[in-house]
């Protein structure tokens, strides 16, 4: 029999919301960094740790200046699906990734992209964990004119499995109107779009629930990251209800003080209907995983087996798989959800927020 808590842990999950340069392992970033003669201002393990939004968004872009061969991208990239697939049985990852973080160091976007690829696709053999990339502006030091830079060196350096753009950083330094031509560019390129919309560890002029709108109409956004402060905003939480486009959470938020409440932000925005799914956002720095993230949210909101397999299934129908490499996952992600069920305690079916370990 299992427990509700290994049951958790066993749930097939899709990740839709992680950033590789959030998900580089302390001992790493501290090798690469030495490697590299990059200064740290201490061990990572201790720079990971922090107070605010803004100095999280410094601590992010300094790890990421410690990345600078082909070898190391794959690296970092093995491990985070190795991370994944032992940390919550992540089977499928969409994974965020700046190239604007890297360059600055004279490292090329092919090495970069090639680089990730590489360790994903070792991932892959190793776990059985499939992936694809979306490459993304951070509009806190991007200017309009590099996101279409970046499209340029998608369009020279083509690679089937770099399948989307996103917007990320703090939303007060880019209004949506800064970034129409690159995403309508992307459209029609065929590329997916999304953005980190109405971040509730910003303040609510900062990430208002008007974002929400401006990513739809005017980005074409057909996923969205994050969305709490649309609570604010009945309206806007009734449209996005009604249109049912994807968002995805990231349970564990990086500021102590906003952990709980954000989980029941999420709770709100379930109970509204919206279409959400559960990410770690920036595991290693924030200190989580996938599943010790689902074992906090489920513990906090005494959610059950029926959420679980809602949960698991609606990461995957958020995904931006093709439609037959979809169909098939749901099949064998329905067929695993009815195998774990049929072994779970019937009388453990609730998890005590202590028992949430990483």
């Amino acid at each position: 029999m299992l427990s509700f808590s290994d049951y958790l842990d066993a749930v097939p999950k899709v990740e839709l919301h992680l950033h590789i340069a959030g998900a580089i392992r302390a001992g790493t970033l501290d090798e690469l960094a030495a490697r590299n003669g990059v200064r740290l201002p201490k061990p990572a393990a201790e720079m990971y740790r922090f107070e605010t939004f803004y100095e999280f968004l410094d601590i992010l872009r300094l790890g990421a200046l410690a990345v600078r061969r082909p070898a190391e991208f794959s690296r970092i990239a093995f491990e985070c699906i190795e991370d994944l697939h032992r940390h919550g049985n992540v089977r499928h990852t969409e994974i965020f990734f700046n190239p604007h973080y890297f360059t600055p160091n004279g490292v090329t976007y092919p090495e970069i992209v090639d680089g990730l690829l590489e360790g994903l696709a070792r991932g892959q053999a190793a776990y059985g964990v499939s992936s694809a990339l979306i490459a993304c502006i951070d509009r806190s030091i991007c200017l309009p004119s590099e996101s279409l830079q970046m499209l340029e060196w998608m369009a020279k350096w083509q690679r089937a499995e770099v399948i989307g753009i996103g917007l990320d950083g703090a939303e007060r330094a880019g209004p949506a109107h800064l970034w129409v031509e690159a995403w309508r560019q992307a459209g029609r390129a065929g590329y997916r779009r999304t953005a980190h919309v109405c971040e509730d560890n910003q303040a609510l002029f900062e990430a208002p629930p008007m974002h929400f709108t401006l990513c739809r109409d005017m980005l074409g956004c057909d996923r969205l990251d994050h969305g709490y402060n649309m609570l604010a905003d009945p309206a806007v939480v009734a449209r996005a209800a009604q249109e049912q486009v994807p968002f995805t959470m990231a349970c564990w938020s990086g500021m102590a003080w906003n952990r709980a409440p954000r989980r029941q932000r999420i709770k709100a925005m379930f109970d509204a209907g919206l279409n959400i799914s559960l990410g770690t956002d920036d595991p290693t720095i924030f200190g989580t995983t996938m599943g010790h993230s689902w074992r906090t949210v489920f513990a906090d909101l005494g959610w059950g087996v029926a959420e679980a397999r809602k949960l698991s299934l609606a990461g995957l129908e958020g995904s931006w798989l093709p439609a037959p490499e979809k169909a098939a996952m749901v099949q064998a992600f329905q067929a695993r959800l009815d195998a774990l069920e049929r072994d779970l305690d019937p009388e453990d079916r609730v998890l005590d927020l202590a028992v949430t370990r990483r």
